[in-house]
């Protein structure tokens, strides 16, 4: 027998113990999630005639972004997800199981997935494949091609169907509208994408008078420094792309790190910090309390602001309109 072949082997008996001890648990809990996530949109009844529409035939072949086939023998129900529950969330479906730092989920959507168990990704390592498959998922989506070039992807299509993208936080028009056809869901991608585009055209026209022509950084704190937010993703994209403030040349011209002495040089009318979940009090401290700080013209014209949750550190549609909000409340007040 082939390594290959006793891997496999390996993988569906600890599936079969691990499916005997979740039973069906697990897809109850999920069950009950998606039902309340589901609860927070109510649908007209054509537009739930066009969602039954967009139902795919069964089985169904696809080709991931990194040209991976991809069978799907039925509709998905239990997905795995990790780094993409905004997006499922956006769409009305609940993942089979939550990413977590180990100790702490994506917090900025506890409102719908509290009630799910999470799976840790301490250290930014991904879960054994027995881990994952105790939740008995039946569709796998990968955020990254870093789970490619990793050997991830290699163990876990060996649990279920698995799809890799580029990089989905990367082109959220794109990803969404992707995750929203796999899914039967096109109907409320197309929605979800069409709620955060007006939000994000009411808000550019209120904050337009109050950043017309100004630059903006965002400095992130943890436990390894200081490091300014780059403008590809997450909510240094959403400053710039879609809130309208010009990239600082600093930030988007050098790399991630600072220090105090490359301070002066930042050239931002507006800055936001954030704590990464207060693992970086001593660099804030270090940074906001010393004279090369004080002395910065945004400090002096009140428009530096601290801000917190991880929705400034995450990518998806949710996350970005409660970036938005908050800087509509911090600036356009």
């Amino acid at each position: 027998m082939t390594k290959k072949a006793n891997l496999a082997l390996m993988l569906t008996t600890t599936m079969l113990v691990a499916g005997l001890a979740a039973g069906c648990g697990n897809h109850a809990s999920s069950e009950a999630v998606t039902q309340k996530v589901d609860s927070s949109a109510t649908q007209s009844a054509e537009a739930s005639a066009k969602s039954s529409a967009d139902q795919p035939a069964y089985p169904r072949v696809l080709k991931d972004e990194m040209g991976n086939e991809v069978t799907l023998p039925s509709a998905p129900a239990k997905i795995f997800a990790p780094n993409l529950e905004d997006t499922l969330v956006a769409l009305g479906v609940a993942p089979v199981v939550q990413w977590s730092t180990g100790s702490r989920p994506k917090m900025y959507l506890q409102d719908k997935l509290k009630d799910l168990p999470s799976i840790t990704f301490a250290g930014g390592l991904p879960p054994e494949p027995e881990a994952v498959m105790a939740h008995e998922p039946d569709l796998i989506l990968l955020h990254n091609a870093n789970h490619m070039e990793s050997g991830v992807y290699d163990k876990y299509k060996m649990i279920a169907p698995t799809y890799v993208f580029k990089q989905a936080n990367a082109d959220l028009d794109s990803s969404v509208r992707i995750v929203g056809d796999i899914l039967g869901k096109s109907t409320e991608a197309e929605q979800a994408l069409q709620k955060y585009k007006e939000h994000v055209e009411s808000a550019k026209k209120e904050l337009a008078p109050h950043i017309q022509g100004k630059k903006a950084a965002i400095i992130r704190f943890n436990g390894r420094g200081m490091f300014f937010i780059k403008y590809d993703f997450f909510s240094g994209y959403v400053l710039t792309n879609e809130l309208g403030f010009l990239p600082s040349q600093v930030v988007s011209g050098g790399g991630i790190n600072l220090s105090l002495e490359s301070l002066p040089d930042l050239d931002a009318d507006y800055i936001f910090l954030i704590n990464d979940a207060g693992t970086g009090d001593a660099y804030e401290k270090e940074l906001t309390e010393s004279a090369v700080w004080k002395s910065m013209e945004a400090v002096k014209n009140g428009r530096t602001f601290r801000v917190e949750g991880d929705h400034w550190l995450s990518g998806g549609l949710i996350a970005h309109m409660k970036v938005i909000d908050d800087v509509k409340g911090l600036i356009a007040k």
